[in-house]
Formats: C-alpha cells, sequence, structure tokens
C-alpha cells in the first residue's frame, strides 16, 4: 500500500478483497444510477483519498469487454460508515487510467 496524503489521491494499485466488498455492497447502487443489470461486477484497481471519511476510485470490470469507473464514499465508523457511490463512468476499457471522476 502506497502513502496517502490526506486530501490527495493514491497512487493506483491492485484491488483487495475490500475493495472487491465495497464494489459488492454498492453494485445495486451503481446499476440503479446505469439502468443495467451486471453479471460481472470485479474489482481491478482503485485508488483512495482520504477526506473525513474515504473516497474510492475503483476500475470495474462490468462485462467480457466493458469497463466502469466509479468513486464511492464511505464514512468515518462514527459516522455510520455507509458507502454512497457518488459518480460512474461507463465506457472505459482495461487500460484506460483511474482519473477523479
Amino acid at each position: 500500500m502506497t502513502e496517502t496524503i490526506c486530501g490527495g489521491w493514491s497512487e493506483t494499485e491492485p484491488a483487495t478483497e475490500e475493495i472487491q466488498r465495497v464494489c459488492d455492497e454498492v453494485k445495486g447502487h451503481v446499476e440503479e444510477k446505469t439502468n443495467k443489470k451486471y453479471d460481472v461486477f470485479t474489482a481491478l484497481q482503485y485508488r483512495r483519498q482520504v477526506v473525513s471519511g474515504m473516497n474510492y476510485l475503483i476500475k470495474v470490470n462490468s462485462g467480457p469487454s466493458s469497463h466502469l469507473h466509479m468513486k464511492v464514499y464511505e464514512a468515518l465508523p462514527c459516522d455510520g460508515g455507509q458507502k454512497s457511490v457518488s459518480g460512474v463512468e461507463e465506457g472505459h476499457t482495461k487500460d484506460d487510467p483511474l482519473e477523479p471522476l
């Protein structure tokens, strides 16, 4: 794991089991935002940003040749720890860099 500066984005890293759990938890919200159902929803890479909570920027394999980028905010545990999707961009490739939405 790379060092993260408060307010700055980390370097892109391979997805972990924790990041996949985040994806699994917010998949329904992404499907509502995109009005699509995803049979495949696998986290590939992520970046994180420490704020008053945590922002995640995650690259997801969403089909045989489909990828999306999503931004997820995770509140602090003292604030309930809920996760919310604050942005989704479809139409990415597996090689597109993860840039803030």
